[in-house]
């Protein structure tokens, strides 16, 4: 097990984050953009706040150019959540598969999911919390976005599927 980093003043840390995980509404406006394309745009996000991973902020469907998006017949199962279907982005000559997933069925505990979307910041060309650039969490299997308010370390690059 890791050393939390100490949060300081405004910041979270994700090892008091809770395990199942917890869904909350956020107010900062979310923004999704590839290709030049603002592809989301919401300020009616929910987050998703899971021990040891930076959020996963996901776009109500209303708010998403779904124009951009193909469902893919890739799927995968959390055992929180529930079975979550992938989408590529395309705008223009440009794609990214696998950039964005969504749970069309998800369990009781997270019913307000359905149907939003998240994405990959590794995957799109740049993902914003409130006026903030997002990074990626590291490694390709969870899809967390790290911002200053968030401080970890955070589960996903070599080494750290044990935690």
């Amino acid at each position: 097990m890791p050393t939390p980093t100490e949060p300081g003043p405004g910041q979270e840390s994700v090892w008091d984050y809770p395990r199942p995980p917890a869904l909350e509404p956020e107010d900062r406006r979310i923004r999704v953009v590839f290709n030049d394309v603002r592809i989301a745009d919401t300020t009616e996000a929910l987050r998703v706040l899971e021990t040891s991973h930076p959020p996963a902020y996901y776009v109500p469907p209303a708010d998403v150019a779904m124009e951009h998006l193909e469902q893919e017949s890739r799927t995968t199962m959390c055992e929180f959540k529930g079975r979550a279907v992938y989408y590529t982005v395309t705008v223009g000559d440009r794609s990214s598969r696998s950039a964005a997933w969504a749970y069309p069925r998800p369990t009781d505990r997270f019913a307000d999911l359905k149907d939003y979307i998240t994405f990959y910041a590794s995957k799109v060309d740049a993902c914003y919390v409130g006026e903030e650039q997002a990074h990626a969490q590291e490694g390709d299997f969870y899809g967390g976005w790290i911002t200053d308010d968030v401080v970890g370390p955070f589960k996903g690059g070599p080494g750290t599927m044990g935690w």
